[in-house]
């Protein structure tokens, strides 16, 4: 098989779709990047404003209703069964057709989110109930919770027809709209916190009220994008039409494979409700994790995603299995160097930017204990967002729902077992040993269905990262060793110490990249260059 990243006697256009790839998932990248970053100001903002208190559980157990909601109906299932017909109309069929088709499924979302909005409004002391057992015996925290998701819950709605808008507009190789959408969301719950907050009796309901604000904000700034394109959303309640009946039997199986991760989180959740901060550890020890796999591997896998529908649309068996593979190396390129850093800087990147007011040095180790867990499983989380991809390309959401049955029966029975001796960590571990056998099973299907996968040059890929990444490890276990860390305070010293693990990381990382002539780094480096003589071309 042809080497992806060199040019070949195969045809130009295959490294076009991979530069274009690369270039979507950078752009995506670079958007992620700065919404991980306001995230990030938002995470340190809410911790120094609830720590791992009674208020804090209780919002993070809140949060989880309309966020598994979100992921399973919409930014993961909804855009996994979407894009492919609508790439499949949008390819194939009229400009009308495939504008009357986006708008009767946005149609029958607005409708469907509604009614399960108000229900969850509703029946939300029955959820809370059922999701919280561990939080039976107090009355207060529970009831908190309860009033939390009913404020929350419209964010469903909201953020729901915002995933329908990025879907199209992604189907449409319009990228960067969609991944600034959610930096409007981080900076809604940011101002909401610190403007709303202090003048409430119980500051946690400025945070809720942000992020219903936010998930507002994530539709209304893809709009414009979606009328640029001639798109006006009209009210055509078709259920018969034939696509959305493509789409419903492609969503219904899709809305256990594509969450598989979240549906083990939001288990994790549950249990955790017995352990004192445990989903407060549980839930930022996966945001830290969130900022690697939304910058490369969510980014990546979204880029895509339309390319892998193109080619299956078109039949191009051997491109579509090249794309995967080019899809996999890229994914080890990027995501061993990021575990290597959040495992051994667990501890001094959780005290630097979150051990201030309310969240404690406790606070600290039990989120650096979750984080631990969970990094050990990074490569599978974002490795299944790429191969997910694929099946949905190919029109089969079933094959992912099974191996996410079995990954997530599996999940509860090692929570149950772990949980004990080790607690919320053992909770975490269990997601991140399920996300393994997830993906395990979903690469030897698709290696069969595809009659093989270039494994040849992913393994001299996946060795490059591996040595590449020996200066990173090295730089980390320096910089976690020092005695600085050990102070109460020296905050500037501990910022420029981490910067310098950082940037002696990278170097070293990319440095060996550029001593073996890597294949991946070529690439990236020839999308620098491609940019900047667009760049020097624009202003000349």
């Amino acid at each position: 098989m042809p080497d992806l990243l060199q040019p070949s006697t195969s045809a130009n256009q295959l490294s076009d779709d991979h530069r274009s790839i690369a270039g979507a998932a950078g752009l995506i990248g670079a958007a992620t990047f700065s919404s991980r970053v306001l995230g990030f100001i938002r995470d340190i903002i809410l911790a120094r404003l609830l720590g791992a208190s009674a208020s804090a559980d209780a919002f993070f157990v809140a949060y989880r209703v309309p966020n598994l909601l979100r992921e399973l109906l919409a930014e993961g299932s909804m855009s996994a069964a979407f894009i492919p017909v609508f790439t499949e109309y949008h390819t194939l069929r009229s400009k009308r057709e495939t504008w009357e088709l986006a708008s009767a499924v946005f149609t029958t979302l607005l409708s469907i989110v509604t009614m399960i909005t108000l229900i969850g409004v509703i029946g939300a002391p029955t959820i809370v109930w059922l999701l919280a057992p561990g939080f039976h015996e107090d009355s207060t925290r529970l009831e908190l919770t309860t009033l939390l998701t009913q404020v929350m819950f419209p964010y469903l709605i909201f953020i729901s027809l915002a995933a329908l808008t990025m879907g199209i507009l992604n189907s449409l190789r319009a990228f960067a709209a969609p991944a600034l959408a959610p930096v409007f969301f981080n900076i809604c719950v940011i101002v909401s916190a610190m403007l709303h907050s202090p003048l409430l009796d119980e500051p946690v309901f400025g945070v809720a009220i942000g992020v219903v604000i936010g998930g507002l904000a994530q539709l209304v700034i893809q709009l414009p994008g979606v009328q640029k394109r001639g798109l006006l959303f009209q009210w055509r309640f078709e259920p018969g039409h034939p696509g959305i009946k493509k789409i419903g039997w492609l969503l219904v199986p899709s809305l256990l494979g594509t969450s598989a991760t979240q549906i083990n989180i939001t288990v994790s959740t549950i249990l955790a409700s017995y352990f004192e901060g445990g989903p407060t550890y549980l839930f930022y020890g996966m945001r830290l994790i969130q900022f690697p796999l939304g910058i490369f591997g969510v980014a990546l896998a979204t880029a895509i995603l339309p390319t892998l529908s193109m080619h299956a649309t078109k039949g191009s068996l051997n491109e579509l299995r090249e794309t995967v593979g080019f899809g996999l190396r890229m994914i080890a390129f990027i995501i061993l160097p990021a575990m290597a850093g959040l495992i051994l800087l667990r501890v001094p990147i959780i005290h630097l930017f979150f051990e201030h007011g309310a969240f404690s040095a406790v606070d600290t180790a039990g989120t650096a204990a979750a984080l631990l867990a969970y990094a050990v499983g990074l490569w599978a989380f974002a490795g299944t967002r790429i191969v997910v991809s694929v099946f949905y390309s190919m029109q089969d959401t079933k094959t992912p729902a099974i191996a996410a049955v079995i990954a997530m029966f599996l999940n509860i029975l090692l929570a149950l077992s772990l949980m004990g001796p080790l607690g919320h960590a053992g909770l975490a571990f269990a997601t991140a040993l399920s996300a393994m056998v997830n993906i395990t099973i979903l690469i030897s299907i698709l290696t069969y269905r595809l009659g093989g996968i270039d494994w040849w040059h992913f393994g001299q890929s996946f060795g490059r990262a591996v040595i590449a990444t020996v200066p990173v490890v090295l730089a980390c276990l320096w910089i976690a060793s020092l005695a600085v860390w050990q102070h109460e305070d020296d905050w500037i010293a501990k910022t420029i110490m981490l910067a310098v693990a950082i940037g002696l990381s990278v170097t070293g990382y990319i440095g060996a990249h550029a001593l073996y002539q890597s294949q991946e780094l070529d690439v990236l480096w020839q999308l620098v260059q491609t940019k900047v003589l667009r760049k020097k071309t624009f202003y000349s």
